[in-house]
């Protein structure tokens, strides 16, 4: 499995310290730094079977100066959505866990992280 994190962030340092603690194999992928391209993301959005207003950070600098909080959330407005975040990495929520059987998972609660490890 891998972990999309930011060192930064309590929610991600509870999570591998959870990964951690279950003996958990995985990769670390620092996603400010790693940035995903637009169809990586689009790869994770059908993995987590949501839509990337979802996943967007709306409170985050970047949006506000972005206007997100404007933006349509239609199937029309999806690709632009996307292309934001690719563009801003910051805007994606974390931690995210792409687990082995294909599926991922928002792993923000200690329940979510459990919930990856069981796949």
């Amino acid at each position: 499995m891998e972990i999309w994190i930011n060192p930064a962030c309590s929610k991600c340092r509870s999570a591998i310290g959870l990964l951690d603690a279950e003996g958990a194999d995985y990769t670390v992928r620092r996603y400010l730094e790693d940035v995903p391209a637009a169809d990586e993301i689009r790869a994770v959005l059908a993995r987590l079977g949501l839509e990337p207003w979802d996943i967007t950070r709306t409170q985050e600098t970047a949006a506000k100066e972005l206007g997100l909080s404007e933006w349509p959330r239609d199937a029309a407005a999806r690709d632009r959505w996307i292309e934001a975040l690719a563009a801003h990495p910051k805007l994606i929520q974390r931690p995210i866990i792409t687990a082995d059987d294909g599926t991922a998972v928002v792993a923000r609660t200690e329940e979510a992280v459990r919930d990856a490890l069981s796949r």
